[in-house]
Parts: structure tokens; sequence; C-alpha cells
């Protein structure tokens, strides 16, 4: 008999991790943040997906050599916050429409439609925290 095995939904926790500030840092950002967010019986898609949406710009944008970027996950009650800290303090996010023909310039635009709030946090020098709250399903 096949049986699943269920664990319920983490209503507090904290994850966070250092990763080279490289594409690959970007993917194992992603991998390692889906992975806890398994193991705390969340959602994985919408969280996964702004995971790698500001993985990957830390990584591009917020690159300073020799440096990493940091993840973090928050869950408190119903609200995932995803932050990501990069080096690059003097370069803040900003949402723009790309051009029809351009492949990239959509990261923030997905961040934003996936979560409740999203936002900057300058500091401590010369870094800063680009962060996003998404919504749990509550249960």
């Amino acid at each position: 008999m096949n049986r699943e095995i269920t664990q319920p939904r983490v209503r507090d926790g904290k994850f966070a991790v250092q990763l080279s500030a490289t594409r690959r840092g970007a993917r194992l950002a992603r991998l390692l943040a889906t992975e806890q967010l398994r193991s705390w019986g969340l959602p994985l898609e919408d969280a996964g997906q702004v995971v790698a949406e500001l993985a990957s710009n830390a990584a591009l944008h917020g690159h300073v050599p020799g440096r990493d970027f940091r993840i973090s996950l928050t869950v408190d009650g119903d609200t995932l916050r995803i932050e990501v800290t990069d080096a690059r303090g003097d370069v803040m996010p900003r949402v723009t429409e790309p051009d029809d023909a351009s492949v990239a310039g959509r990261g923030l635009l997905i961040v934003e439609a996936l979560s409740l709030r999203w936002g900057v946090r300058e500091g401590p020098f010369p870094r800063k925290t680009v962060w996003a709250d998404l919504a749990l399903a509550g249960g």
C-alpha cells in the first residue's frame, strides 16, 4: 500500500545561506530555497521563481569581485519573506518595461506580480537587501 506522508505547514521559521555572486550561485540559491520550503511543507513554485529572480539580479547587477550574496527566508504566520542581500548598495533595482524584442528585464515585473509587496533596504554600507513578501495559504 502506498501512503503519502504529509507534514504540517511551518508557521514560523528562518533559513539563510551565503553564496557566490555567480550564475551558479544564483541557481544554487533557488535549489536550496525550494528544498527548504519543501521541508517546511510550503508551496514552492511562486517562491522559487521570486528567489530565482532576486538571486539572478544579485549575481548579475550586485556582483563585486570577491563578494558573495546572501539569501534568507523567513516564515511568520501566513507570510513568507524572501531577502537577498548583495554588495552593490550603489545600484538600486527598478522596474522598467522591457521592449518587445528583449528577453531580459522582466525579473522585477515577475517579483511584483507574485508578491504582496517588495522593496529595497539600504545598508549596512556597501550592501543593499531586496525583499519580497509572499502570501501563504492559511491552513
